[in-house]
């Protein structure tokens, strides 16, 4: 019997136009019925243009089609907590972009919410779901390194580094903007996937572009979102991590996670400044011997690659979230991968206040 589809809405046309949309129509559970834009004739036409039947330009007139069963949010972080809740409160499974919201506690009101419900909500956490980082994941389950002794990681693009690029909702910290919520947001969950939970931090937020042009105007205005971040979290069980992230790293060297143990080592990197999924290979060592490449495995490469490497690794997420709807119940990444990946964010916004390290609550 074949199985059945599901009906979803895109809430969110930028990030969700260009992996969203393209993903969950490439993925053979889900259509895509709605899509939501506050501007009525450019929602007609980006529907249009990938013929989805409604656009919509309000929430609620989205969540009232009955062939609605399921909302992906691709939205700014300071919409997320409202259009979340409601999407929960209409009976509607979730996939959420990361940052999960502005607070903890708003993560916290989200995951209880569709835990109440009986709902899906899976975080659109996509390092996950990447076959290099998934045998990274699985040769450190085997001992390969041994007992960590340093986590490392560098992520560090050039993507904001130019001074003119426009003033935004990503200049202000206030609206989620900053390179903490797009970047470390992943960190925080990978290291925790990868790692366990973290006993303490210490983070100093930096703001290296201090003004932006506005768009219309021209007129330089204010940014107060970091785009640099030094962090330091020692683990559950004592391993130091060191964090370097920078937007605005002109030549930066990209994406690199190294694992140094008692046994060996593991280093997973791409140099690819333009894609931040393609292009990840996996080097090891053990007992001293030079790094050398690893292979990825078959079983675990995508069925299908695309010319962005994001809709490959978002389409093993909508999977992920299908099962859970199956399922009745959400598995991680969940919405309670969301709020631990928020603390994190929350508690390196306080150490950076502070100037000093700060505890991580180990009960979320």
């Amino acid at each position: 019997m074949a199985e059945a589809t599901i009906g979803v809405a895109v809430v969110g046309t930028g990030f969700g136009q260009k992996v969203h949309i393209p993903g969950l129509q490439a993925h053979h559970r889900t259509q895509v019925v709605a899509l939501y834009h506050r501007d009525g004739e450019k929602g007609r036409a980006i529907a249009q243009a990938h013929d989805i039947p409604h656009a919509c330009t309000t929430l609620e007139e989205l969540l009232a089609l009955p062939e609605v069963q399921a909302v992906t949010i691709a939205t700014p972080p300071f919409l997320h907590y409202e259009q979340a809740r409601a999407v929960l409160q209409a009976g509607k499974h979730l996939l959420l972009e990361k940052p999960t919201t502005l607070t903890v506690d708003e993560a916290r009101t989200l995951a209880e919410l569709a835990d109440r419900s009986r709902l899906a909500a899976t975080m659109d956490f996509e390092f996950r779901f990447v076959p290099a980082w998934q045998q990274l994941a699985e040769l450190l389950q085997s001992g390969y390194v041994g007992q960590p002794r340093l986590v490392k990681v560098d992520w560090l693009v050039p993507g904001r580094a130019d001074a003119s690029r426009p003033w935004n909702w990503y200049a202000r910290k206030d609206q989620g903007g900053g390179a903490l919520g797009a970047f470390a947001s992943h960190t925080f969950d990978y290291i925790a996937w990868l790692f366990g939970s973290v006993r303490r931090l210490s983070a100093q937020l930096y703001t290296a572009i201090p003004q932006r042009p506005d768009p219309i105007t021209e007129e330089l205005k204010p940014v107060d979102a970091d785009d640099t971040c030094s962090l330091q979290l020692e683990l559950a069980d004592g391993t130091p991590c060191q964090i370097t992230i920078s937007s605005v790293a002109y030549g930066g060297r990209g994406h690199w996670l190294e694992v140094y143990g008692d046994r060996g080592t593991l280093v997973l990197g791409s140099d690819n400044l333009s894609d931040y999924v393609h292009g990840f290979r996996l080097y090891g060592s053990q007992a001293g011997a030079p790094l050398a490449e690893l292979p990825i495995p078959e079983r675990l490469a995508f069925p299908k690659t695309y010319a962005d490497g994001r809709i490959a690794p978002f389409v093993r997420v909508v999977d992920h979230w299908i099962e859970g709807i199956a399922r009745g119940r959400s598995t991680a990444p969940s919405l309670n991968e969301g709020v631990y990946s928020q603390l994190l964010m929350d508690l390196a916004h306080q150490s950076s206040v502070l100037s000093r390290w700060v505890d991580v609550p180990q009960e979320v």
